[in-house]
């Protein structure tokens, strides 16, 4: 009888084991799947706040975390991994991750600031009485292909042309530096001084950005100032620029003939590389090293001092017509020189036109980088 009634106790002893069997392992692999998710896409978080806060986190899916960083990242431009790190810093609060990459980004920015920048962008703007061209560096081309880095650019030119003066000057950085500008892009908003914006575009590109110098050339009375960038990525930027002053004597001023060939003109001064504009202008200095280096190669050659002296003359006549622009042969028609080309237009014009003063600028002349020359390239452009 005592067995009888052991037996219905012993199976229900069974059957409570088996469940909480079941239900220890059920346990073990929720725990074992929460642990996985933490490992594999980033949740430790939310399982620690649940687990010991009890804070409701099941609005932060995956899903939402990734559209955070999507969101953050069209705002900035951050790294990725740069971006997370601040959102999780910030309990996920998009503003203040914002806020704090910022301030990342500013001492990094300072940190990079001794690092050569020998790439950027050259940036031309134009009004009706002057033109402005600067010339902004980064570390890389890939940088200067960054809209926000040409914004930046294309504003600081527009901010130079609000530079005082009367006369065509050479300008460094410190004379824009404490003005204010508004960028007025999507990325970067709000008044600032131009400094304080170049410091946050040097954050946000992870490199070395600098203002490195820049030029303005006022318009003439009676006349027009032309342009040509090379190698444009859109219109106002380029990596070579040609700038000259064309005036014409008297009052006639035939715009369409004189923006004709200026253009062809500021072309040429890209492609041939003009040191002076005439031959009385020509330093003393310049001309004195360069006749003694001819003179020094003559002599190697063992002819008689009357041969060497003309040997010499000859090729300084072939100097100038490397440096000087008026004594340059055209690049669009080789056959004549650019004091022909003036001439033939002062005659369309139907008053003597001349060149006031030009100006040639190419991005990271005199900065040690890989020197490539683009005359060839201009020269088969034109």
């Amino acid at each position: 009888m005592i067995i009888v009634n052991i037996i219905p106790l012993l199976f229900n002893m069974l059957l409570f084991l088996k469940y909480h069997k079941m239900l220890l392992c059920v346990s073990l692999l929720s725990w074992t799947c929460e642990c996985s998710a933490m490992a594999v896409c980033g949740a430790g978080r939310r399982v620690y706040m649940k687990l010991f806060t009890g804070a409701n986190y099941s609005s932060f899916s995956a899903s939402n975390e990734m559209n955070l960083i999507k969101q953050l990242r069209e705002r900035t431009s951050a790294p990725i991994k740069d971006v997370k790190a601040a959102l999780v810093d910030s309990n996920w609060d998009i503003d203040a991750a914002q806020k704090e990459l910022r301030k990342r980004g500013i001492v990094l920015a300072s940190k990079k600031s001794s690092r050569t920048a020998s790439e950027g962008l050259l940036a031309l703007a134009q009004n009706d009485h002057k033109t402005a061209l600067i010339e902004l560096n980064c570390e890389t081309d890939f940088v200067a292909r960054n809209d926000i880095f040409q914004h930046l650019a294309l504003s600081l030119a527009n901010q130079a042309l609000l530079l005082p003066n009367s006369s065509s000057f050479n300008f460094g950085p410190q004379s824009l530096e404490e003005m204010r500008l508004n960028l007025q892009h999507p990325k970067i908003n709000g008044e600032t001084t131009v400094q304080n914006a170049i410091t946050e575009v040097a954050a946000i590109m992870g490199e070395n950005v600098k203002l490195r110098r820049g030029y303005v050339m006022p318009a003439p009375s009676n006349g027009l100032v032309s342009t040509y960038l090379h190698t444009s990525p859109q219109p106002g930027l380029g990596r070579i620029a040609g700038i000259l002053s064309l005036e014409v004597d008297g009052g006639k001023t035939q715009v369409d003939a004189l923006q004709r060939v200026g253009s062809e003109l500021a072309m040429h001064v890209v492609a041939a590389k003009p040191v002076f504009l005439t031959k009385e202008l020509v330093s003393l200095d310049a001309l004195e090293n360069e006749r003694e280096i001819l003179k020094s190669q003559a002599e190697s050659s063992g002819k008689s001092q009357m041969a060497i002296d003309k040997m010499v003359e000859g090729r300084l006549r072939k100097y100038f017509e490397d440096v000087v622009l008026m004594d340059q042969k055209f690049v669009m028609n080789d056959t004549m020189k650019v004091k022909a080309v003036l001439d033939n237009l002062s005659k369309e014009v139907g008053s003597s036109v001349r060149i006031v003063s030009f100006l040639r600028m190419e991005v990271g002349e005199g900065i040690a980088r890989q020197e490539t020359d683009a005359s060839e390239a201009v020269a088969q452009a034109a």
